[in-house]
């Protein structure tokens, strides 16, 4: 695409005043009029402005879809609601590649009761096409469903064969062995009537639908009037029956009150993927889950995220209930509730429905469970990358796909990466982490303190000389250690050379690393540097960044060595932290190990401690004021020098 005004924009970008303020749904076609993109917005002028600003302050994933686009249209919609709709409706239909979309490929099986026949079956099934029964779910497994059947038969007996079945024991007058077992009242032979069945269906359906404290309250009610009256056997019924629905209502825990009807959601999201988990909450209890990850192709904030999240959840089969529980509300939450609520219409039905709201639990229980789904989904979001590091067709490709991208010799069987870690300055740390194969080898990290330094990219060239030193003694004079079992020599760890050095950052921090590889005369190593803000790939001495495909399992392992290298410097610098105050704090007469850590504890961190006054230092437990003057003045040792 060529870039016009000095790379200041796109050559199809429209005047301001040709796009209108009105609400809209808006899409971006590349050269052969594919959508590559669609959006809705409040205001189409405010909302494209954005995608049209210099091209060198936009997102690099926006940037990269603008540039790939060769027009952009406009279509201006009522309202807000329509501008949802229509967008819905055209992501759709065009699949563009730029949208995010949760592919969820599973069916769900539900516990159904087909009231729309004149003798109702309860069964388990996949399909949710009837309007005229009432499905309960989803469920996670299918042997969990089963079994929950099983034992609501022992409580409702009705009918659960098939017609055919159920044809046959009618021509014959023979019943089925359900009835025979207690699992079913046999309407097909007359035992009770088609109406007294139906009954028992609704009591089924009320159960499952949320009424089952009040109806284990009427059980126990007429087990012990029965009792009173020595009927033991009917009393000998309904304790099974007490017993049967406490089964159930076990297995699915109570969370919340019984006349809650929500769906709780949970997100955890980077730069390259997101993570979803659903807590499906009906009569105030988990009746099913959801979860889903996805590879992430424009990055977005997490409102954004949650309206994508929500058309994905209700598209098709699944109705939304009246509650829809999320981490942060989106900006168009009434449209979306508008939208959601004629969903709930058009799949239960609108003597069923009800209007929609979404919202953030705050406190209590749905705010409990609310994080309760939200760890889930970090979580799902770990263990997605783990198998993903895992694979070993994945680990190839992205390595062959580095080596191709920075124009190396060889593919970077062994990397090694470094990040610098401080508190405003002091405790400054550096950490090198190790992959090979694609592979963390935790036993070759290494930590260094640095005592002392001017910024970041100081300590990157301070840490990468005392790096390869190693390396350059090692060529002199091979370094080597003995194996105590064979008696072998064999080359230290630290001296393999890796053929791709990354460090955490951008052009400054990359000339830093290669000035300490030039004084280093070590030969054959290909230095990167990876920017977080934009997941840049810098290579010294170039104006421009490599940038590596959104969703390619390249970009995926470079990220990953980046955040494992800043994970193991921060652990390091923390530590390093509390055991320098600790140690000085230990220089206090009197003050032993559990008072210093009660006055940690107290304050909280080290900063709020230095600016505490005596007065507050002497109300900790166990500090009296002759230590708490103590404390004071060796904090602040020098302050007025």
């Amino acid at each position: 695409m060529a870039i016009t005004n000095g790379g200041q924009t796109v050559p199809y970008r429209p005047k301001a005043g040709e796009i209108p303020t009105q609400p809209g749904v808006y899409r971006f076609r590349d050269p052969a009029r594919r959508v590559l993109y669609v959006g809705k917005a409040k205001n189409l002028r405010a909302r494209l402005s954005n995608y049209f600003q210099p091209l060198r302050n936009l997102h690099e994933r926006t940037r990269r879809m603008i540039t790939t686009a060769a027009s952009v249209e406009w279509t201006v919609v009522g309202n807000e609601f329509e501008a949802l709709q229509l967008e819905y409706t055209w992501i759709k239909e065009f699949n563009p590649p730029f949208n995010v979309v949760f592919k969820d490929d599973k069916t769900y099986p539900y516990l159904a009761v087909t009231m729309g026949k004149l003798v109702p079956r309860a069964l388990v099934t996949r399909d949710r096409r009837d309007k005229t029964t009432r499905y309960f779910g989803p469920y996670t497994k299918v042997w969990a469903i089963r079994e929950t059947l099983d034992l609501m038969l022992k409580a409702f007996p009705m009918r659960s064969c098939s017609d055919g079945v159920y044809r046959r024991a009618e021509q014959t007058g023979r019943p089925c062995l359900l009835a025979d077992i207690g699992k079913c009242v046999a309407p097909c032979v007359g035992r009770v009537t088609k109406e007294e069945h139906r009954e028992l269906a609704n009591e089924f359906v009320d159960f499952m639908s949320g009424s089952d404290q009040r109806y284990l309250r009427t059980l126990t009610k007429s087990m012990q009037e029965a009792s009173a009256e020595l009927n033991f056997e009917a009393a000998a019924r309904y304790r099974d029956r007490i017993q049967a629905l406490s089964t159930v209502m076990e297995k699915t825990a109570v969370v919340l009150s019984d006349n809650v009807d929500a769906d709780v959601f949970g997100i955890a999201h980077d730069e390259l993927a997101a993570a979803v988990q659903q807590f499906i909450v009906r009569g105030g209890r988990i009746r099913g889950t959801r979860s889903w990850v996805v590879d992430k192709e424009l990055d977005m904030e997490l409102g954004d995220l949650v309206d994508t999240v929500l058309q994905n959840a209700y598209d098709g089969e699944f109705a939304p209930p009246r509650e829809v529980i999320v981490p942060e509300v989106p900006e168009d939450s009434a449209a979306l509730e508008q939208w959601l609520t004629d969903r709930r219409h058009e799949i239960d039905g609108a003597s069923r429905g009800g209007a929609v709201a979404v919202r953030v639990a705050q406190r209590g229980d749905k705010a409990q469970l609310a994080q309760t789904a939200e760890i889930n989904a970090k979580g799902a979001l770990t263990l997605y990358k783990t198998r993903r590091s895992a694979d070993f067709t994945a680990r190839s490709q992205a390595l062959n796909d580095i080596q191709n991208a920075l124009g190396m010799k060889d593919a970077p069987l062994r990397i090694e990466c470094y990040d610098v870690s401080h508190l405003q300055g002091t405790n400054v740390v550096a950490s090198m982490v190790v992959m090979e194969d694609g592979l963390p080898r935790k036993d070759q990290y290494r930590r260094f303190s640095i005592s002392e330094t001017t910024d970041d990219t100081d300590s990157i060239y301070q840490v990468l000389t005392r790096r390869l030193a190693y390396l350059k003694e090692e060529a002199a004079m091979p370094v080597a250690e003995r194996d105590d079992e064979t008696g072998e020599t064999r080359r230290k760890k630290f001296a393999y050379a890796p053929q791709l050095l990354l460090v955490d950052g951008g052009q400054p921090q990359v000339a830093a690393a290669k000035r300490a590889l030039d004084e280093s005369g070590v030969q054959g190593i290909q230095l990167a540097g990876i920017a977080k803000r934009l997941e840049e790939v810098w290579l010294p001495d170039d104006d421009y960044p490599v940038i590596l495909p959104r969703n390619s399992d390249a970009l995926f392992l470079i990220q990953r060595i980046r955040d494992e290298a800043h994970r193991f410097a921060i652990t390091y610098q923390r530590a390093s932290r509390k055991r320098d105050i600790s140690t000085v704090l230990g220089e206090v007469p009197g003050l032993g190990p559990a008072r210093i850590k009660e006055l940690l504890g107290h304050f909280g961190s080290v900063k709020r401690l230095r600016e505490a006054s005596v007065e507050a230092v002497s109300e900790v437990r166990g500090i009296g004021p002759a230590l708490a003057n103590a404390v004071y003045a060796l904090l602040h040792e020098g302050d007025g020098e």
